[in-house]
């Protein structure tokens, strides 16, 4: 590889336009649902995913001899969307995103991750000394990979939230799309500089969208989730609460339950309650712009959540479901607590 300043050129023109939309992503988000440091594992595990489709590549070439147009067509976007949506499955399933907005910007920066590694290859090999192609394969490509990762994030992450399951059936829609944009992309059915002047005007705008959307209904799911769980808190701290509906419900548990797993249930709701109300307010502050200070007993309190659900078990969940939500917002907000 011969270091020169022209390649360094040739590098920041590659790479500069999708690092500068994500940024913007980033900025976009106002809730501040992902910290800096998440991005740049998210970015490095892109570009392990490049080395690994790399080798990967160069091997199914090999041993196949699939002809590289068609491989290039049909073969690599399938193999490198699958690569790059592992890293986003595992975010889903673990509860580690809560809505679209964290789950795109994750998922475009899987695809940022990507190119960057793969136009650094592609723009150091390049003899063309035209700057016009360079800035292109740093938009064209770049954009494509981020966008197409992203979609497939938001499809995966929306299609889990609707069915409320993370079954690998979810995921497949959105896999599909990304290897559709991919191979469209691939196919080169429009010349490079409209392809990219295509990609740049619609994959970034149904961002937007997608962000907006997103945005709105964080927004109702705070206002609506604080208030109920301040009220539902009120109500088991109030001296009454054995003579009010929740009081009785959980003194019925006691013909299930023996009387101190009916007290770790009441204990758990208590927690899970103030912790939640916890987190939607350091949302809530985040979006006013200011930065909640650190609570150095919040691990600990996790980690007694945590006891407690182990101590009831997955019956005593169960029973708690009218008032413990298990979607995927709520068990992400306990999450961000402790990060």
């Amino acid at each position: 590889m011969n270091f020169n300043p022209q390649f360094f050129i040739r590098i920041a023109l590659g790479l500069m336009p999708v690092l500068i939309f994500l940024s913007t992503l980033m900025v976009l988000d106002s809730f501040k649902l992902i910290r800096a440091r998440a991005i740049l594992l998210t970015l490095g595990i892109g570009g392990l995913a490049a080395l690994l489709c790399w080798f990967a590549n160069s091997f199914v070439l090999q041993t196949t001899g699939w002809e590289m147009r068609w491989y290039a067509r049909y073969g690599s976007p399938v193999l490198e969307e699958f690569c790059k949506a592992l890293y986003l499955v595992y975010l889903i399933k673990a509860s580690r995103v809560g809505f679209m907005v964290d789950s795109a910007i994750h998922g475009f920066a899987v695809g940022a991750g990507f190119a960057c590694v793969e136009n650094i290859y592609y723009l150091q090999s390049l003899s063309d000394p035209n700057v016009l192609l360079w800035i292109m394969r740093g938009f064209g490509t770049a954009i494509m990979h981020g966008g197409a990762t992203a979609m497939f994030a938001i499809l995966a992450k929306s299609a889990a939230d609707q069915r409320m399951t993370t079954n690998w059936r979810v995921f497949l829609p959105g896999l599909a799309v990304a290897v559709a944009i991919h191979s469209f992309f691939n196919h080169f059915l429009l010349p490079p500089l409209l392809m990219t002047l295509l990609l740049i005007l619609s994959l970034p705008l149904l961002m937007v969208i997608v962000f907006q959307k997103s945005e709105n209904s964080t927004r109702a799911w705070l206002e609506v989730g604080f208030d109920t769980d301040r009220e539902l808190l009120e109500l088991i701290l109030s001296e009454p609460m054995s003579t009010s509906r929740i009081g009785l419900y959980l003194q019925s548990l006691r013909k299930t339950f023996p009387s101190e797993i009916v007290m770790d249930l009441i204990c758990y709701l208590r927690l899970h309650l103030e912790l939640s109300i916890k987190a939607k307010g350091m949302l809530l502050m985040r979006e006013a712009g200011f930065t909640p200070a650190p609570d150095p007993e919040i691990n600990k309190t996790l980690s007694e959540l945590a006891y407690l659900k182990k101590s009831i078990g997955k019956t005593g969940m169960l029973a708690l479901a009218p008032f413990v939500s298990i979607k995927s917002q709520d068990l992400w907000q306990l999450q961000i607590l402790g990060k």
